[in-house]
């Protein structure tokens, strides 16, 4: 029995560290994870085939910050499945979220977040922890603009490559400031610096805004901060997914 238009809904948001496919109809709800350096046909294959037997006709809705991994992942899709694959980023014509940005210049990703938080009575930043950590502001049901900055494991993992001293380091919580080694000091001065970027840089945007913002954090690292940040924030690590999933709505009404 083929199944109802409205009842199936796929999406996958592929990023730098880690792609993320999602597919849910009325029974089950699943969700696949690849990493993004291992991207070939054959395990894309092997992942996702068991979407054949829900016999999709919906257009599905990817974000996509590596080019060509989409293109080897919209290469399964459509031969093996037959399944459209659409670019967020392309589907503009449907209007979903206003822009105040360049079309060409806004990571998916990014867009994909922006339409999961807009509405047409709050404003809201979005920070989100990736191989980036990037700020995003959305006034109301208008996406303005943001800013990117170096992404704390990305950062950390440079910082050990190239000090033949510095031992590998996981980053944690810590209420010590003044490092008394090595690792208490790379820990201290990646947990407290960031804390101090992302408040500078919420505190900017409202400074020159002139207007109050709901903060949601999201990726990887977003619990980390949630408690040593001054303003009150959301920690929501689906938010690209949710952003996606409405798009999807959107696009396939």
């Amino acid at each position: 029995m083929r199944q109802s238009k409205k009842n199936n809904i796929l999406v996958g948001d592929i990023g730098n560290t880690e792609t993320k496919i999602f597919f849910r109809n009325n029974k089950i709800e699943k969700k696949i994870a690849l990493k993004s350096n291992e991207m070939i046909y054959s395990k894309i294959k092997s992942k996702v085939l068991f979407l054949k037997k829900f016999n999709i006709k919906d257009d599905a809705v990817f974000c996509s910050v590596v080019p060509s991994n989409f293109k080897i992942i919209k290469k399964v899709f459509e031969r093996e499945l037959k399944i459209k694959i659409i670019e967020l980023k392309n589907i503009y014509k449907k209007k979903i979220i206003k822009l105040k940005v360049d079309k060409k210049q806004i990571g998916s990703d990014r867009l994909a977040n922006a339409i999961s938080v807009f509405n047409k009575k709050n404003n809201f930043i979005v920070v989100d922890f990736g191989t980036a950590t990037t700020f995003d502001v959305v006034i109301r049901d208008v996406y303005w603009g943001g800013i990117i900055a170096p992404g704390v494991n990305l950062s950390l993992k440079n910082l050990i490559s190239k000090a033949e001293l510095i031992p590998k380091i996981n980053l944690n919580k810590t209420n010590i400031v003044i490092g008394k080694n090595t690792k208490q000091a790379v820990v201290s001065g990646f947990y407290w610096g960031y804390s101090g970027l992302i408040e500078k840089i919420i505190f900017k945007i409202s400074k020159i805004t002139k207007k109050n913002f709901k903060i949601i954090l999201t990726g990887g690292l977003a619990h980390l901060f949630k408690t040593n940040i001054s303003f009150k924030v959301l920690v929501d690590k689906n938010l690209t997914i949710k952003g996606l999933i409405k798009a999807h709505k959107i696009l396939n009404k």
